[in-house]
């Protein structure tokens, strides 16, 4: 990688930066290639990405962002996993995490909101915002629904009363 290569990744990186609204910094030890495959593919199914780049080009790339003080956990062989819902990245590393011994949460951020391991695992706790929009459309349905079945009961129930009239008169 030369000089301008470098500069156009720590620029993209830095941009990058300023947009999203989480970041999760991982420590790799040791994943094999197509496990670090498949956890790119449930970030990126999940609306997130995981990089790996040198620890000093990301240390530049934090300069000027709100994520500026996670440059100390970059030492070693480390990933860092972002995405523009404030939930996904946590959670798809935290569970990758859970089921592969090898991939380390050692911390992120989530705004200007610094946090640390158990920072990130309550964050992935959390329901995303899809799950959110479901429930709130699921709440908002309900009493309409409700409100249909109350105001239909009454003229079920009258049309039962005359149907019983009409098979006791004959």
């Amino acid at each position: 990688m030369d000089r301008v290569e470098k500069r156009q990744l720590v620029e993209s990186l830095n941009g990058t930066l300023g947009e999203i609204e989480t970041v999760v910094i991982v420590h790799n030890k040791g994943l094999t290639v197509a496990e670090f495959s498949d956890l790119r593919t449930q970030m990126r199914e999940a609306g997130g990405r995981i990089q790996v780049a040198k620890n000093r080009l990301v240390k530049l790339a934090l300069k000027s962002t709100r994520y500026e003080s996670l440059s100390d956990l970059f030492k070693g062989p480390t990933a860092i996993c972002y995405s523009t819902d404030p939930i996904a990245a946590a959670k798809i590393a935290v569970n990758f995490a859970n089921d592969n011994d090898k991939l380390v949460i050692l911390g992120g951020a989530m705004g200007d909101s610094i946090m640390d391991i158990e920072g990130v695992k309550q964050l992935a706790k959390m329901p995303s915002l899809d799950e959110l929009r479901g429930k709130l459309v699921g709440l908002i349905n309900a009493p309409a629904t409700k409100l249909v079945q109350i105001v239909q009961a009454p003229a079920g129930q009258l049309a039962r009363i005359f149907g019983a009239y009409a098979a006791k008169g004959n």
